[in-house]
């Protein structure tokens, strides 16, 4: 089991508006939104009709946010944000130093990086800590860009497994 398991779970949309209530229906276009629950260090999911967030109806805690499409309930689940989004996610946890908050942006950083959108480049110590980073440049980035650096929180196969599921829960896409 995961150490992470238990502590971040996210649940999955609702398939209703978190402003109206009304119903969302397939090929709907609509505002999937990421809030920070104050309860914990987990994210929440919230889906939002295009009008009730053109109307400024906005959650507090407001993470981050993308527009997607209701999808049809025989379809076949896909990634419905993207790259953008994903490197914004990244880029917004670079400060936090949440453990799960770390976590999670690590496994992020092994989806952008199996989507070539961040290339390996080197391993360095944090401080004379046992601490690890990894060094990643982005794709496209120039040689003297420094680095970014991902700690390395060393999960287990099971930490990586289930925060991969979470992170695709959340992003109502298949990772």
């Amino acid at each position: 089991m995961s150490r992470f398991g238990t502590d971040y779970k996210v649940a999955p949309p609702t398939g209703r508006c978190a402003g109206s209530g009304e119903l969302l229906e397939p090929g709907q276009h609509c505002i999937a939104c990421l809030v920070e629950r104050e309860d914990d260090d987990a994210f929440e999911r919230l889906d939002y009709s295009a009008d009730a967030w053109e109307s400024g109806n906005r959650p507090e805690g407001l993470f981050s946010y993308w527009k997607t499409v209701v999808p049809e309930p025989t379809e076949q689940r896909k990634l419905l944000v993207d790259d953008a989004v994903l490197m914004d996610l990244f880029e917004r946890l670079a400060e936090d130093e949440r453990p799960q908050r770390q976590a999670f942006r690590f496994v992020l950083g092994l989806i952008l990086m199996r989507k070539r959108l961040l290339r390996f480049i080197g391993r360095a110590e944090k401080d004379a800590t046992e601490t690890e980073l990894w060094l990643l440049k982005p794709r496209g980035a120039d040689a003297d860009d420094p680095p970014i650096e991902l700690l390395n929180p060393k999960l287990t196969d099971d930490d990586v497994r289930e925060l991969t599921d979470q992170l695709s829960e959340v992003l109502h896409a298949e990772l």
